[in-house]
């Protein structure tokens, strides 16, 4: 595949995103840009969300880790059903209840000031790092693939890719995404379907669920080694908190929830939204069986998250799978990163500015669209800095190790919130929350030395149970 047909690829597809933007755009004011104006079909923001959650991450790093991991991220995948069902039956009614824009003012409301400002910082890190991550991964691929062919650098292919999004969301923000995020969710299911059925014909076999039953990299359910990190129950407990913290108290996330018309489209939404998941992630995971040792058979020397790439684009699968594996990997970059950036917009306006409490519309909007803009330029800032920091892993596990520290704080502060009703000292609240992830570190790092223990993704629970304790002390007397 040529550079100018990857080229032609992008332009045609950004031009349909930048079509849909026109068509949601129109009219659009604040409540559009942050809520869609509370008009989205709850079957729209289910099927969207989907390739939100994967992102280009998925798309990449889980075929790519099963080569050393086997299948075990499926045991994740369902503690997701029991993360998801939390949202679906404590938050979400929470959220609608109260009529939240922001999901953070809720800790306002419960605790005061100091609590509100810190849950939206942690947040605005941590999807700001993980935007990024996420971004990084994608902008090397087109690097490898396009933009070198060029004699384009690294700086200029990140630019670039932030800018095609701010273009299209700077105007109807998440009522745009939810129609965006549906294409680039059905481009990246048909990508990943295209892939397994020429690599299967490729290699012969005509029961796909067979082939990866019988494989030594099937293997999914780990009991032998509590000390290991992919052991059974701290990987599903991960992945069931994982789910609440990166899903359920994650403005990005929640943002798309908040914009069905009712409590109850919301509620079916992320039902059907966990049932195609799961099915979705499993394909997945087939897939890097069916990739890794196609890779071996062919004497093709890619791991990792080059597995997937390599193959599709450079192996013996012909032209329609790499152009299909480009257009479902340009739909997973655009999926994720074009919601995060307008939920840090969100965030930053409500939460820290709170432009939601001056009086004049249009002063709001043009602060907003401000912080849309300066968030444009922090993540290519953070994902340059990536560039030359990055170590040689999946950054699937980085984003999730990432997410251990800095959402267990979030995760802390919502569960002292919702199961207790003891009144804390409202100042102390950062103070506990940044001190937690290092606690957690320092926990983790004694017992990996001394034990030999790993705690795995399950740090989050650590981290969490660490602030709640510490919220804990710092209750008032009555």
């Amino acid at each position: 595949m040529q550079p100018i047909h990857i080229l032609l690829l992008i332009v045609s597809y950004f031009s349909v995103l930048m079509f849909i933007s026109y068509l949601t755009g129109k009219s659009a004011n604040n409540n559009t840009f942050f809520k869609a104006d509370n008009s989205s079909p709850w079957y729209l923001v289910a099927f969207g969300m989907i390739g939100a959650s994967l992102s280009g991450v998925t798309f990449i790093s889980v075929p790519g880790w099963v080569e050393s991991q086997s299948m075990s991220y499926m045991q994740m995948v369902l503690g997701y059903i029991v993360g998801y069902a939390v949202i679906g039956l404590v938050l979400l009614p929470l959220y609608y209840r109260l009529n939240l824009t922001s999901i953070y003012t809720y800790l306002q409301d419960r605790f005061g000031d100091y609590s509100y400002k810190t849950g939206a910082s942690f947040f605005l890190v941590s999807r700001t790092i993980g935007a990024a991550f996420r971004l990084f991964l994608v902008a090397n691929v087109l690097q490898l693939l396009l933009f070198d062919a060029y004699g384009i650098p690294f700086w200029a292919t990140v630019t670039i890719t932030i800018l095609l999004i701010w273009l299209y969301t700077f105007k109807g923000g998440i009522k745009t995404i939810v129609w965006t995020d549906t294409l680039q969710t059905l481009f990246m299911l048909i990508a990943v379907g295209v892939c397994i059925y020429t690599i299967s014909s490729e290699m012969q076999i005509t029961n796909i669920f067979s082939y990866v039953a019988d494989s030594e990299l099937s293997k999914t359910f780990f009991f032998d080694d509590v000390k290991t990190g992919d052991y059974f129950w701290k990987r599903f407990l991960a992945g069931a908190f994982i789910a609440i913290v990166m899903t359920g108290l994650d403005q990005d996330m929640m943002q798309k929830n908040l914009t069905c018309k009712n409590l109850k489209d919301a509620q079916k939404n992320m039902f059907w939204f966990t049932i195609v998941l799961v099915i979705v992630n499993f394909f997945f995971l087939a897939l890097g069986v069916l990739l890794t040792d196609y890779a071996q058979k062919n004497g093709i020397d890619a791991h990792k998250d080059q597995l997937f790439p390599i193959i599709a684009t450079k192996g013996t699968l012909g032209l329609a799978t790499a152009i299909f594996f480009l257009l479902g990997l340009i739909a997973a970059a655009y999926s994720s990163a074009d919601s995060a950036l307008t939920s840090l917009t969100t965030s930053f306006s409500i939460d820290i500015l709170e432009i939601d409490k001056r009086k004049d519309p249009k002063d709001q909007e043009k602060i907003r669209k401000k912080i849309h803009i300066l968030f444009s330029f922090i993540l290519i800032g953070t994902i340059l800095i990536f560039k030359y920091f990055i170590a040689d892993a999946s950054v699937i596990a980085k984003i999730f190790t990432f997410a251990n520290y800095t959402y267990g704080p979030l995760l802390g502060l919502y569960a002292f919130g919702l199961f207790t009703k003891l009144k804390i000292k409202d100042k102390a609240v950062p103070l506990i929350c940044i001190a937690s992830p290092f606690i957690t570190f320092l926990i983790n790092y004694l017992c990996l030395h001394f034990f030999n223990f790993d705690f795995g993704f399950a740090l989050l629970i650590l981290n969490g149970c660490i602030t709640f304790i510490g919220l804990r002390a710092l209750k008032l007397n009555k």
